[in-house]
């Protein structure tokens, strides 16, 4: 139910950096959109990959409250590595949304399990969290967190340019090997240090999203 695109987590207002590169041009037809969602994936998604896959180990921790302090401390590292205010934004946004789907869907699932302690977590925080109510390991945290982090740029490209959503899915297609592999190093790095956590730079993602947060016409929130 994580992975489907209809669980109302408030992804589907977001566009992952799309609208900014389809009114730069820098997106235009399915090969430009395939190259964007390869660096999409390899820098933003792989921390949040990686910060979820930490997220979800902290939440099958039978200590509540070393649990909460390893999400606190996590919150605070994801925040260091998102400089743009309006990615930041974003990301608290769709963290407290993920909240109201853990308190209100997975709490059956969920019992003994520590909760976070605060509203408006960073998203791979809150989602790694709400892997871990669900039952799921990091591993499982870390595949939906890079597939997520092409899916929805991905739709978004399709609303924006038109697209044909069975070529737009035969890209998600082709970039499955890579959403794994990222997976795979996401789950390395969630067992390093705090410090040795990704902090891969994208930083046209980061310029757009401020951008983007001042334009006067747009059809998604960021």
């Amino acid at each position: 139910m994580i992975a489907d695109g209809r669980t109302p987590s408030g992804s589907h207002a977001h566009s992952g950096g799309v609208e900014m590169a389809v009114a730069a041009r820098r997106i235009t037809d399915l090969t430009s959109l395939e190259d964007f969602l390869r660096g999409r994936l390899s820098t933003a998604g792989l921390v949040a990959a990686a910060f979820a896959a930490a997220s979800c180990a902290a939440g099958w921790s039978t200590d509540r409250d070393g649990a909460r302090q390893a999400w606190d401390a996590l919150d605070e590292a994801f925040d260091a590595r998102t400089p743009a205010a309006a990615q930041r934004q974003v990301s608290r946004a769709l963290g407290k949304a993920l909240q109201r789907l853990a308190r209100q869907a997975f709490v059956g699932s969920a019992t003994g399990m520590p909760a976070l302690s605060r509203d408006d977590p960073h998203h791979p925080i809150a989602f790694g969290a709400l892997c871990a109510r669900a039952r799921g390991t990091p591993r499982d945290a870390a595949q939906l967190a890079a597939y997520q982090a092409v899916s929805g740029p991905a739709s978004a490209a399709v609303r924006l340019l038109g697209l044909d959503p069975y070529a737009v899915t035969g890209v998600l297609v082709r970039l499955a090997d890579q959403v794994d592999a990222v997976a795979d190093e996401a789950c390395v790095n969630a067992a390093s240090e705090l410090d040795e956590l990704p902090a891969c730079s994208a930083a046209v993602l980061d310029e757009d999203a401020e951008r983007h947060q001042y334009s006067e016409v747009r059809l998604f929130a960021s």
